[in-house]
């Protein structure tokens, strides 16, 4: 892009041949105005060239912007997705292991739970013993 100082120069030479045409037209002056007309058709179909190709490279730089955002954007999103599987793999983990120290509480308190009705069974074994002990020899008292 032209600095602002050299398109108003571009500028007033165009204002200038403007006027110069008016003044041509004024003076009726048909071969300056065909050799003017020839002047701007050149001059609109250079601009016309020029505004194409800085069109197309504008496309191009904004395609090429569009890609590489695109891209970026679709690089964040796979790194957000692959720490989603991290955390979800690691509280699968921790949920696994949350649950085998569950299963290990609850083993171990059935085992409690045994060896206390095993003292229980081992005690009414010993009171039924006593208990028949006492009655064999309230039996022997009698007799």
């Amino acid at each position: 892009m032209k600095p602002l100082s050299e398109q108003l120069s571009d500028l007033a030479d165009r204002a200038k041949q403007a006027e110069d045409t008016v003044a041509a037209a004024q003076a009726k002056n048909r071969a300056a105005l065909q050799s003017q007309r020839e002047r701007l058709k050149s001059s609109i179909s250079a601009a016309t060239t020029r505004t194409q190709a800085d069109t197309t490279a504008a496309q191009e730089e904004m395609q090429s912007w569009w890609d590489e955002t695109r891209s970026n954007i679709h690089d964040r999103f796979e790194e957000l997705r692959a720490k989603r599987d991290e955390h979800r793999a690691e509280r699968d983990l921790q949920k696994a292991e949350n649950r085998a120290d569950d299963a290990e509480l609850d083993a171990a308190d059935a085992i409690d739970f045994a060896a206390y009705a095993i003292d229980e069974a081992e005690y009414a074994v010993v009171d039924a013993v006593i208990a028949r002990a006492d009655a064999d020899d309230l039996v022997l008292q009698q007799s």
